[in-house]
């Protein structure tokens, strides 16, 4: 399949209505390329974050790229999404340049271009995370090389809130633990607590293309008899108990599933939570004390939260 990719020049503050805009034209997703983001601090504690090429954003401004199937109604909608942004500066939002641009891409281009940016990565003391197709040797003897083709499946241990619950996992996991992975995209954080002594871990995620693709990433890291990949929605129908449960999702699905958590994790065993938006960190906290949970830690990177949290003795 052909895709169309319409590429839009506008402001900072139009962003979020323009990306509106897109979505209800068809978009699935929008890529958000913002000359702010060259001058933005990030956090690099174990080399996560590296150097962004001025070259592939505006001078100034943002760019909002998003791809529409080519069809007979290409043309009519791309029509559409003009005069929409346009009626914006009726509400006083400034839209900038809006200079829109289209291009075609082929679906396998588009599918593999962006494993270009993809890398080897150190994510904490021992795990360092690289794409199958890159040839990575360990620095050091202890090193727990994982090896990753996230397919369509997100989950590249690269984004904060993996790296984030990968550093939980590897400080909290012992020796022997039984682990659940609620919404186990990849499979990265399984793969990780098998490396780092798991006995058991089982991963459940309810999207078919992600349970393939963890079911592939097991394999490929040879961890297939600690770890089980199975289609499921959330924690439903699942028994415990077990040492440690592991979910990086959002906020509002945590919320779901923290009474669940409660009942199959043992005494003393730790939830951890990321994905957690930090408009959204005080409910999570305040819904894991309800339920008998006691904060341990609390990481940020960015603008994301996980909370590692204790199942009452």
């Amino acid at each position: 399949m052909k895709w169309s990719e319409i590429s839009i020049h506008t402001t900072q503050e139009a962003v979020e209505p323009v990306s509106n805009i897109l979505h209800e034209a068809g978009a699935s997703g929008v890529v958000i390329e913002d000359v702010d983001d060259l001058s933005k601090e990030r956090q690099s504690v174990f080399g996560e974050i590296y150097q962004l090429n001025p070259s592939d954003y505006p001078s100034e401004g943002v760019i909002l790229k998003a791809y529409l199937p080519v069809n007979s109604f290409l043309g009519e909608t791309v029509e559409e999404i003009k005069q929409s942004i346009t009626n914006l500066v009726r509400y006083d939002i400034d839209i900038g340049a809006n200079t829109i641009s289209i291009s075609e891409v082929n679906e396998e281009e588009w599918a593999t271009a962006w494993k270009k940016y993809y890398k080897p990565v150190k994510i904490s003391k021992r795990i360092t995370i690289t794409p199958t197709w890159e040839d990575y040797k360990p620095v050091h003897s202890d090193e727990l090389i994982i090896e990753l083709d996230p397919g369509m499946a997100f989950g590249t241990g690269t984004h904060p809130t993996t790296v984030m619950s990968l550093q939980a996992i590897e400080k909290y996991i012992a020796e022997g633990d039984s682990v659940i992975d609620v919404g186990t995209g990849s499979g990265v954080l399984s793969i990780a607590s098998a490396m780092l002594g798991a006995k058991q871990v089982e991963a459940y995620d309810l999207d078919e293309v992600a349970v393939n693709s963890a079911r592939l990433n097991v394999k490929l890291n040879k961890v297939h008899t600690k770890v089980n990949v199975d289609q499921n929605d959330l924690l439903k129908g699942i028994e415990g108990p077990v040492d440690l449960v592991v979910g990086n999702l959002l906020a509002e699905i945590i919320l779901l599933f923290v009474e669940d958590t409660a009942k199959i994790l043992k005494p003393g065993g730790y939830f951890i939570t990321s994905g957690i938006i930090q408009g959204k960190k005080r409910d999570v906290k305040e819904k894991l004390e309800q339920q008998g949970f006691t904060i341990v830690e609390v990481l940020e990177m960015e603008d994301w939260v996980a909370i590692v949290a204790q199942n009452k003795e």
